[in-house]
């Protein structure tokens, strides 16, 4: 069972969503908040798999109880919930460590797949969306950065798909390995790099210039790493 805290000022949308997620049958909401506050006392005592987080909320807004939550427990999925795809303060949280951003009038269908991936750390962003994250975390920093030579041959390949904005099922077919060993390279790359999730995963692989501007996926130069499996 996938638990959900659903943090969202309006009564009736945290009503609307406890419905859509609780009808899928393999998640419960153990805790609705009406403000940022709320939501970090009840993801410290739930330690829910997905936080559902409105950013604008009265005394303590969304992007403020993302950080106290991310600083309090690294590993917690946040899932930002937004009006406009274009807010300002979605990619302040998203930089803040968020796993990606639901648009409330997404079909349910699409909110119930997103909270599946986001409770196993895919991030529920479309390429499409990624691409708009990456290209505004990228306008920031245009300098190139090498690829750390820790990162053995076979994560570099998976980062760069990662920056593709491919599933891990996706890359295990690419690669021709198992879901299972996929995992494994994602959580070893992002523990590598410093990194919360996968969504600041993807803006790496760009900036290493593992994916071009096609958003195609770039061979990693040959030298002395291990290739790995």
């Amino acid at each position: 069972m996938i638990r959900v805290v659903v943090a969202d000022d309006q009564a009736l949308v945290r009503a609307g969503v406890r419905m859509m997620l609780e009808a899928a049958g393999d998640m419960e909401v153990c805790g609705e908040a009406a403000d940022g506050a709320e939501a970090v006392r009840l993801a410290e005592r739930h330690r829910p798999d997905v936080v559902l987080m409105d950013l604008r909320m009265p005394r303590v807004d969304g992007l403020e109880a993302t950080r106290r939550i991310l600083a309090a427990q690294p590993s917690a999925r946040i899932v930002v919930l937004t009006t406009f795809s274009e807010d300002e303060n979605l990619y302040a949280a998203l930089g803040a460590g968020a796993l990606g951003f639901l648009v409330k009038d997404d079909p349910p269908a699409r909110m119930v797949e997103s909270v599946r991936r986001a409770a196993t750390g895919e991030p529920p962003l479309a390429p499409s969306v990624l691409r708009r994250v990456v290209e505004r975390a990228l306008a920031a920093e245009r300098q190139a950065m090498p690829l750390p030579p820790g990162l053995t041959e076979r994560e570099a390949q998976v980062l760069a798909l990662v920056g593709v904005g491919l599933s891990n099922a996706e890359i295990a077919d690419r690669l021709h390995v198992g879901v299972t060993t996929v995992k494994s390279h994602v959580a070893a790359l992002i523990d590598k790099l410093g990194l919360r999730n996968r969504t600041q995963a993807a803006v790496m692989a760009h900036r290493f210039g593992l994916v071009d501007t096609g958003f195609n996926p770039v061979a990693p130069a040959r030298n002395d790493r291990e290739s790995g499996t």
